[in-house]
């Protein structure tokens, strides 16, 4: 699944990803014994990661509106120990952190050593509804962009692993999913009229996606175009892609020395 990567500095086009792509999936219940067992692994090695405590893990998770941020939350994470998880999600700044470079909120919320931390969006929303609306020029886009790419090597650098994850759907997905949500009352408070004034910027959203994939895609903090438009497989994808670099990652719990761990045994049997 390593062909959803956006290599590095280059030119990405979503209209070049197919949004339905399954793979070699054809159907929901082919994919399911594969999530479920990346579920499992995920478990395992979160727990050896939380135990080594040297380094972390941030999957950023970022897309149109009804891409599916949430959904992936719910059914790739399920499996992790909330007590090694952490969730941020970034609205509009608060004065305080209006006060601040962008990047400041940011920063307080990346997980500390031995934590999974999730973003459902991101320091990327500074270059995205504000370049879209105008919040900010094209020149500041840029400058933005690179701070982010410095940003996100200063985080590797210093042990946290990152992945980031465009969920990708098609703007007759998004309608279809919006509609849901109107058509439910369980759902309606997932919806907002803002929703449909976003909708309108379809276009300009793609391309601001598009130059900020390109610009910060890197070896160490890699974009993935994840095709969303099936659940399922966005959900596949994103647990494999995760548990593949924590596999790469290989964490692994330290040994307590000078521990005699035969009479430890025999002490424990007593006890």
């Amino acid at each position: 699944m390593n062909q959803y990567r956006v290599a590095a500095d280059s030119l990405v086009r979503l209209q070049d990803h197919d949004p339905n792509d399954t793979g070699t999936y054809k159907h929901r219940e082919q994919a399911a014994d594969r999530t479920t067992q990346l579920k499992h692994t995920l478990d395992a090695l979160q727990e050896r990661l939380y135990a080594e405590g040297a380094r972390a893990v941030l999957v950023v998770l970022q897309g149109m509106d009804a891409s599916g941020k949430d959904g992936t939350i719910r059914h790739v994470m399920s499996g992790l120990n909330p007590q090694g998880c952490i969730v941020a999600s970034f609205k509009a700044p608060t004065p305080l952190e209006h006060a601040h470079d962008f990047l400041w909120r940011v920063h307080a919320s990346c997980p500390p050593h031995g934590y999974i931390g999730i973003f459902n969006r991101s320091h990327y929303e500074d270059v995205l509804v504000t370049r879209v609306h105008g919040l900010i020029t094209d020149k500041e886009a840029q400058r933005r962009l690179r701070q982010i790419r410095a940003f996100e090597e200063l985080l590797t650098d210093n042990g946290t692993r990152i992945l980031k994850f465009f969920l990708h759907i098609s703007r007759e997905e998004q309608k279809a999913r919006l509609l849901a949500r109107v058509d439910d009352p369980a759902k309606r408070w997932k919806v907002s009229p803002q929703d449909l004034k976003e909708r309108e910027y379809w276009k300009e959203y793609n391309k601001a996606f598009e130059e900020a994939l390109a610009a910060t895609s890197t070896s160490a903090a890699p974009w993935f175009v994840v095709p969303a438009n099936h659940k399922w497989y966005r959900d596949l994808v994103v647990a494999d892609r995760l548990a593949h670099a924590l596999e790469e990652m290989d964490p692994r719990p330290p040994s307590p020395l000078g521990i005699d761990w035969t009479k430890m045994r025999k002490e424990v049997m007593k006890s």
